[in-house]
């Protein structure tokens, strides 16, 4: 019996607080041929009830990816990276840090709690809409992912 599978709008959940990488990384996922929704929060305490789907986010669908920043207010990107690893429900979304830190200690940090990828986002327009195509690639087509 062979089963096909319908493709389906992939969510990327992007915790950012900087309002023009914002607006750029949405920019550089336009371009995508991939159906896909970009949801994004602004802090890690909106992050972790969207993921846990608390309150106005009691309906929010499932991401299949996560981008996420480390330096966030209200609750930062380790402490969201460790919830999430931690937590059965959500340990298996892929979660790529994507910030401006080139801290040895941020990277270490992060992939001591799990982080699937760590990438230092680019000042240069051109370089960072190259990143952000080149997750989405190796995520949604090159990338086998759990489906739930």
């Amino acid at each position: 019996m062979s089963v096909e599978t319908e493709e389906t709008h992939k969510i990327i959940f992007l915790v950012e607080d900087n309002k023009a990488d914002v607006r750029l990384i949405q920019e550089a996922l336009k371009t995508s041929s991939l159906p896909h929704q970009v949801v994004t929060v602004r802090d890690g305490i909106d992050a972790m009830a969207y993921l846990r789907q608390e309150g106005e986010y009691a309906n929010a669908p499932r991401p299949d990816l996560i981008l996420l920043d480390l330096n966030l207010p209200r609750k930062d990107g380790r402490e969201v990276l460790a919830e999430i690893k931690s937590d059965p429900k959500l340990k298996r979304i892929p979660v790529v840090v994507l910030t401006t830190s080139k801290n040895e200690d941020d990277i270490f940090q992060s992939y001591d709690l799990h982080v699937n990828c760590y990438i230092t986002k680019s000042r240069n327009l051109a370089q960072l809409f190259q990143i952000v195509k080149g997750i989405e690639e190796f995520w949604f087509s090159t990338a086998t992912l759990p489906l739930d």
